[in-house]
């Protein structure tokens, strides 16, 4: 079920107006209801919207076809990068939507916003966009894990082989929120690190503008040789095409998303990203299994569209926790969202997008991470073949190590 934003003003139920007025209450006592709440209309929708929920229900279908007993029901609503509307959809689906999880969870300020409302309504939370690195450290829940990736993942393993590369003369052209500036000061870090300087930065609202001339014209102006983007979406296209049109990438200076998508890569063309440096931990042509997922997927999805690291997340998430809730029993697990995330740290991973992981006791999800650079248009071979693997960080490489993060839930 899909709530759109003008679906959510109007009845100011989040959702509660869409449930099946027939589903009985033995239905009810054998369904799970998933919450994707996600950017339905704003910069991020391409990078998560229909395809989140899209790769949620392809997930919901796969578990019920072998599982028949278990009824899945999803509901999706527009958070519109608000955290106000956000945090007001996650607690009126908790009480009174009978929603059990709430997944993808937009971005970082929304997700780190909802963790006392997860935590006092005993549900639990599957967060596959956020970026934000506190969501496994200092800011930890017992109630949710991290898939995909975090801003200390793709800053770790973007900054330090760019620097490797001769990139030592960083500019950084941020979103001012919670995401924009761990991404920010996480790649900083791993800048310095690696023997680079860090020569400016420039932050500004997000949303607030497609017109990014000024902080263009500064990092050209600073003497940097990358110019790294800690933003994502329809901002990170606009800035990319700007720094095309003026000439900066021809001028040879590197450019760097410090979260980059293949949606991102797709929409923009590659004649702008050509040369592109960004990390994923998943891309569709990756290996068989990947390709696999991709067949099935494809048929949901809108035409052209490619699913991402955060939307084969809301894949794997989704599947992941239906076999935990599997495990535990549908009344433990309505009743308790700790408990399910606890199983779900206890079994391993495994699906066609991210293949064979684990789920650290901070809530983590681990698995490798793959440095890509975007191909020039020669050397594509068609739709969707955009990128060229560059480098490989193993899971135990790319996140964070645990004792790191501050997380009051690891193990000494």
């Amino acid at each position: 079920m899909i709530l759109d934003r003008r679906a959510f003003v109007r009845s100011g139920l989040a959702g509660l107006a869409m449930m099946p007025a027939t589903l009985t209450r033995a239905q009810a006592a054998s369904t799970i209801r998933i919450g994707v709440i996600t950017d339905m209309s704003g910069v991020y929708r391409d990078v998560s919207g229909p395809t989140t929920v899209a790769c949620a229900q392809a997930a919901a279908d796969e578990f019920m076809a072998q599982n028949p007993d278990i009824r899945v029901e999803i509901l999706a609503a527009d958070h519109q990068n608000k955290p106000d509307v956000g945090l007001t959809i996650i607690r009126q689906w908790f009480d009174r939507g009978g929603v059990d999880v709430i997944e993808n969870v937009g971005n970082s300020s929304i997700a780190l916003g909802a963790r006392g409302i997860i935590e006092d309504k005993r549900k639990a939370a599957l967060i596959t966009t956020a970026g934000s690195s506190d969501l496994t450290g200092r800011s930890c829940s017992p109630n949710w894990v991290h898939w995909s990736w975090d801003s200390w993942c793709l800053a770790h393993s973007t900054a330090t082989s760019l620097v490797r590369v001769g990139g030592d003369r960083w500019f950084f052209v941020t979103a001012d929120y919670a995401f924009g500036h761990a991404a920010e000061g996480d790649a900083a870090k791993f800048v310095k690190a690696a023997g680079g300087r860090v020569l400016g930065s420039v932050r500004y609202p997000l949303g607030s503008t497609s017109d990014f001339s000024s902080f263009l014209l500064q990092a050209q102006s600073s003497g940097a040789n990358v110019v790294a983007f800690a933003n994502s979406g329809s901002e990170l296209i606009s800035c990319l095409k700007q720094a095309q049109e003026f000439g900066i990438e021809a001028g040879g200076v590197r450019l760097a998303a410090m979260v980059g998508y293949v949606t991102d890569v797709v929409g923009m063309g590659l004649p702008v990203a050509k040369g592109l440096s960004l990390t994923e931990t998943f891309y569709w042509d990756l290996n068989d299994r990947t390709r696999s997922f991709m067949g099935r997927i494809k048929p949901r999805l809108a035409a052209g569209a490619i699913p991402n690291m955060s939307q084969a997340g809301d894949y794997a998430s989704v599947l992941h926790y239906l076999k935990a809730v599997k495990e535990l029993g549908v009344a433990r697990a309505r009743a308790d969202g700790r408990a399910v995330v606890e199983m779900m740290k206890r079994m391993p991973t495994d699906d066609d997008a991210f293949g064979p992981g684990s789920i650290r006791e901070d809530g983590r999800k681990i698995h490798p991470a793959y440095l890509f650079e975007v191909k020039r248009p020669e050397e594509s071979r068609g739709p969707g073949d955009v990128y060229k693997l560059v480098s490989t960080m193993t899971a135990a490489e790319a996140f964070r190590p645990i004792a790191e993060g501050a997380c009051d839930l690891s193990r000494t």
